[in-house]
């Protein structure tokens, strides 16, 4: 046999690099499939346990009150007792999680809304209605806890911030739903809409179901790290607190602002919070995406920065771009400054998978507080002023305002340490 007899089949040989090369794209495919599987399971958590179960709410009231079910005064309470619930689920999600496994307390929750759903599709009772109400705020207080953290340890660092984005997309979805999918169903009755969300979380929940990672990431971490990070995770945590009395005076009074504060009318107030919902839903993917590029630090300051001239854009203009403006923009930063103050947490806290998932829990209690004292303290003020909605909005401005210079302190600090 000659050697030009060989030559076909030497070509024919794979080269070992090639090949190594090969199985190693084919691993990065696997593992890129894998992350975006998590991720979406995320997204239908946070859509199920946050978007649904709280937002939902807000353009159920009307007709709740229409039909008689109960008074006015009762549905602000029945409003509180998810805002209870969700604090509730803040401080219990990691004892849930050590218990049952935070996979299984994610799939649980999930459930639970669902379920919630169908439970207040008749009126029982006021105690009833007030007791689920609560249930599927404490899912959403889980799902807000546990869903990144189960996630993020299995993404790459350079896609943290764009896979927290899409997990938290879920709540800007709900939000938008509240604004065009409630409507629709309520036109074939109160007790059809609720039977609606049911189906709708059902069906999310079953689609997530075996998509969640198989068991979370195990690591730990020096001591020392934790003394050096401890200072500036305490002042995150204050840092999310005011950033979340930054959004009430949007996320409660922007629709009431327009339509009866600037004689506009309902429709029109609505179509600012179904703007409000569009921002929402991109807002944590560019979020997240700013913070993989520029860093998470940076990016929050940024963040601050933007939300506070958007949050007190109503106290110097209320023409129409004005609003529209602001509406998208704190829209987008209501569930856009997750991914950022997550992304912060695991830059903070680089080496411990248990120290992130505990810092992000009080951080997620931090916001919790925040907000309930926010929503109650804002509509007392409100009273109070006789309808000064420019009064909130310049105090919700005022505390991103803080926020940011917290910030800028401790990197002061830090920079002279």
């Amino acid at each position: 046999m000659t050697s030009a007899d060989l030559k076909p089949h030497a070509e024919a040989r794979p080269h070992p690099r090639t090949a190594s090369a090969s199985r190693e794209a084919s691993s990065k495919q696997r593992s890129s499939q894998q992350t975006w599987r998590y991720a979406v399971a995320g997204l239908s958590a946070s859509l199920v346990g946050l978007g649904l179960a709280r937002f939902s709410y807000t353009p159920l009231i009307p007709a709740l009150i229409a039909a008689n079910w109960f008074s006015a005064s009762d549905v602000v309470y029945l409003g509180a007792a998810n805002l209870a619930g969700y604090l509730a689920g803040a401080l219990t999600a990691r004892r849930a999680a050590s218990r049952i496994g935070a996979v299984r307390a994610l799939r649980a929750m999930m459930l639970l809304a669902t379920l919630s759903f169908f439970a207040s599709s008749s009126p029982v009772s006021f105690t009833w209605f007030f007791a689920w109400r609560f249930l599927s705020g404490l899912t959403g207080g889980i799902i807000m806890v546990l869903a990144a953290s189960v996630i993020l340890p299995h993404t790459s660092a350079a896609r943290r911030g764009i896979v927290g984005g899409v997990i938290f997309a879920g709540v800007g979805l709900g939000v938008a739903a509240s604004g065009t999918l409630v409507p629709l169903l309520l036109q074939q009755g109160l007790q059809q809409s609720w039977y609606g969300l049911g189906v709708l979380s059902a069906l999310l929940t079953l689609a997530s179901w075996w998509n969640w990672p198989a068991k979370a990431n195990s690591d730990t971490a020096p001591s020392q790290t934790k003394h050096q990070t401890s200072s500036i995770a305490r002042a995150l945590m204050i840092q999310y607190g005011l950033n979340a009395v930054a959004l009430v005076p949007h996320m409660v009074f922007i629709v009431d602002f327009v339509a009866r504060g600037l004689g506009q009318g309902i429709a029109a107030g609505s179509r600012y919070w179904v703007l409000y919902g569009l921002g929402a839903i991109v807002g944590p993917l560019v979020t997240g995406h700013l913070g993989d590029r520029a860093g998470f630090g940076p990016a929050l300051r940024a963040a601050f920065l933007i939300e506070a001239a958007a949050v007190l854009l109503p106290t110097v203009s209320t023409a129409p771009l004005s609003l529209i403006v602001s509406s998208i923009v704190i829209g987008g930063f209501t569930p856009g400054i997750v991914p950022l103050v997550l992304g912060r947490i695991h830059e903070l806290v680089p080496h411990s998978g248990e120290q992130q998932r505990a810092t992000w829990s009080h951080a997620t209690t931090s916001f919790a507080l925040f907000q309930a004292a926010a929503a109650y303290g804002f509509s007392w003020i409100y009273a109070q002023t006789g309808g000064d909605y420019q009064v909130l909005f310049a105090l919700g401005g005022g505390a991103v305002v803080l926020a940011l210079a917290v910030d800028l302190a401790m990197a002061l600090a830090r920079r002279k340490a």
